[in-house]
């Protein structure tokens, strides 16, 4: 596998072969493109803000999801890492692989690991999503092999999460 740079995902999203709604110049980075926060869910305090600060207490979880609606192909999936600076507030943030095949924004889940309230505006380049093109198309892609979150928006979580 092998990361696109900025210049091939941009070359991409012109011809159609990977989507970004919501698209900003100012997330690509030289090896991927940052996926900012639309909406921003403190459970504990049974708040859900899409605008302003978020306000993340000490040793709180968090939910949040992306502005962007990600639409990879069938022979790209891509990494996701939390963007360092929120590391060094003492965010931590569960994160892994999205799939090829998958359409939809992304839900994350984070804690405030710190004694300190964190400040999170809403809008912020949040994670870094790295892409990496496939030896070969999948055979299935995540659509047919699951498709849990397939064309999901806003803050999903999973259905045991909702019992």
């Amino acid at each position: 596998m092998c990361l696109l740079p900025d210049h091939e995902i941009e070359k991409r999203i012109r011809e159609g072969s990977l989507g970004i709604r919501g698209f900003s110049q100012e997330s690509l980075t030289p090896n991927g493109y940052d996926l900012r926060i639309a909406e921003l869910s403190l459970p504990a305090e049974g708040k859900v803000l899409r605008e302003g600060v978020a306000k993340i207490p000490p040793k709180a979880m968090f939910y949040v999801s992306t502005i962007e609606y990600v639409e990879l192909p069938d022979d790209v999936a891509a990494q996701l890492w939390t963007r360092t600076s929120w590391i060094r507030k003492g965010l931590l943030v569960g994160l892994g692989k999205i799939d090829a095949g998958f359409h939809g924004t992304l839900t994350f889940t984070g804690f405030n690991a710190s004694d300190k309230e964190v400040e999170v505006p809403i809008g912020s380049r949040f994670v870094q999503m790295c892409f990496e093109t496939m030896h070969s198309k999948v055979e299935r892609t995540y659509e047919k092999r699951s498709g849990n979150y397939q064309g999901q928006k806003g803050i999903t979580l999973s259905p045991l999460e909702k019992k």
